[in-house]
């Protein structure tokens, strides 16, 4: 048991031994690391201190710039630092870039808009072809039914003598059936010129349409035909009586429709109309962007100019400085050469003492 206990202390001692080895190492990590935070705190402080230096420096140096720059000016010829310049510079050319890029758009909007006024005259165009073609098709088709049989060309003129009769007592105006044909044909033409406007290929739709109706309205010109020649005269009056009643019913209507182009043109004209304003209104625009550009550029113009002035003068500071050290330079010069010829002439002047001392000397034997 004894031996156990002892063991047992051994083992805690030496548990004890290696938890306070941690601690130490675990105290030592930490110094470590707090040392490295305190290292870190002073260096940013240092660097806080070098960025509000550096701050400082350059407001400084700004103001000595401007100051520079601007004290040797009137005042009508101080200019804006050449910073402030740059960034105006920078702000006024992405403004131009602005400018153009919408001038390069509204060019595409009115060649699209040119583009759409060539299509609605083509449409123009195409819709007075498809309604002459239509009046001279009804004029054939009148022409070859009524010289295919002698009784029909009889009973057109029948026809004809019972309207000229009726328009004589006040009923209906002096028509031919041929022209009510063509009148017929153009108003169901007309009606369906809206139809052909939406598409170039409308004008043979228009056609086929008027075509149908002149083969529909054809056998009702034709139903009083006699097709033995033996028929009485009260079957061909009963078809002329049903072809004026035909007649009278078609009058008016034609009359009605006879708007149908005018509506047409109307519309067509208030297009054009929206397509002028439309276009006046982007010319006035162009306009105004084009004298925002000459501003811009008379601006760019005065900033040149401004550098061009700061320039000239600079040189001439520049020719004025290189001057007075060139006079240094020679007041240095003239100054060495001063200081030399005094420093030769002092030697001269000892030689010259010699010859004279000598000269007595001689004096003096000789007397003796």
């Amino acid at each position: 048991m004894h031996r156990q206990k002892v063991a047992e202390v051994e083992k805690l001692t030496q548990s004890v031994r290696e938890l306070e080895e941690a601690v130490l190492a675990g105290g030592a990590a930490a110094n470590a690391v707090r040392d490295y935070q305190r290292k870190v705190q002073e260096m940013n402080e240092e660097r806080k201190t070098l960025d509000r230096e550096l701050a400082r420096a350059k407001v400084t140096a700004n103001r000595v710039a401007t100051v520079v720059a601007n004290e040797w000016k009137d005042a009508n010829d101080k200019v804006m630092p050449v910073k402030q310049w740059l960034e105006e510079r920078r702000i006024l050319q992405g403004e131009m870039q602005q400018l153009r890029d919408k001038l390069a758009i509204t060019e595409r909007t009115a060649k699209s808009e040119a583009l759409l006024k060539d299509k609605y005259q083509l449409r123009l165009k195409v819709l007075e072809e498809t309604l002459r073609p239509s009046s001279t098709s009804s004029r054939n088709t009148t022409d070859g039914r009524s010289s295919s049989n002698g009784p029909s060309r009889r009973q057109s003129l029948g026809g004809a003598e019972s309207i000229s009769k009726l328009t004589s007592n006040g009923f209906l105006p002096k028509r031919s059936p041929s022209f009510q044909l063509r009148s017929s044909g153009s108003s169901t033409i007309l009606k369906h010129a809206k139809g052909t406007s939406k598409s170039f290929d409308g004008g043979s739709r228009s056609l086929d349409r008027g075509k149908k109706l002149l083969n529909v309205t054809g056998p009702n010109f034709n139903s009083s035909k006699s097709v033995d020649g033996a028929k009485d005269n009260e079957t061909e009056s009963t078809s002329w009586k049903s072809n004026q009643d035909e007649k009278r019913t078609d009058l008016p209507v034609t009359e009605t429709e006879d708007t149908v182009p005018g509506l047409l043109y109307d519309l067509l004209q208030k297009e054009v109309v929206a397509l002028r304003k439309a276009g006046h209104e982007k010319d006035q625009s162009l306009k105004d962007k084009d004298d925002a550009i000459e501003m811009l550029a008379k601006k760019v113009e005065t900033l040149t100019k401004a550098m061009e002035v700061e320039a000239k003068k600079m040189r001439r500071e520049v020719s004025a400085m290189e001057k007075e050290v060139a006079a240094m330079r020679v007041e240095k010069e003239q100054e060495n050469r001063a200081k030399r010829l005094g420093n030769s002439k002092g030697p001269v002047n000892s030689s010259q003492l010699l010859p004279g001392r000598s000269v007595a000397r001689s004096g003096l034997t000789r007397t003796q």
